[in-house]
């Protein structure tokens, strides 16, 4: 899983509003927010369970997610993508979210954070 990517300078769809160490503080607080949305189906945030793969925030106040499910037939699939969506354009600062849902890698119980291992016994 990877947590966080290098800061975009520049998107093409508005004009710079924060500062390259501010795009960066940004992603620590979308992965905060992430760290509160939950697949209904396992007790475990979305962050921890491992279906976030890529998070950025450029300069520009755009958000850039990509993201897994846990199958491609989960029923999460409707809601999730979403959800998300609209709790990350909540954080003031971010103008835009664009979210990727991703089935390559696909997701398996290997992506998971200790803590998410633990939490549902899987040790």
């Amino acid at each position: 899983m990877e947590e966080t990517t290098p800061v975009q300078e520049k998107s093409d769809a508005t004009q710079p509003s924060l500062s390259v160490p501010e795009a960066i503080l940004m992603q620590d607080k979308i992965v905060e927010v992430l760290k509160g949305c939950y697949d209904p189906e396992i007790p475990v945030n979305i962050y921890d369970l491992g279906l976030i793969y890529e998070v950025k925030a450029d300069t520009c106040g755009v958000a850039d997610i990509k993201m897994t499910l846990t199958s491609p037939s989960c029923p999460a699939a409707g809601m999730l993508p979403g959800e998300i969506e609209y709790k990350v354009k909540e954080i003031p600062g971010i103008k835009d979210v664009r979210l990727e849902l991703v089935w390559d890698p696909p997701w398996d119980t290997t992506k998971m954070s200790e803590a998410a291992r633990l939490q549902l016994g899987m040790w």
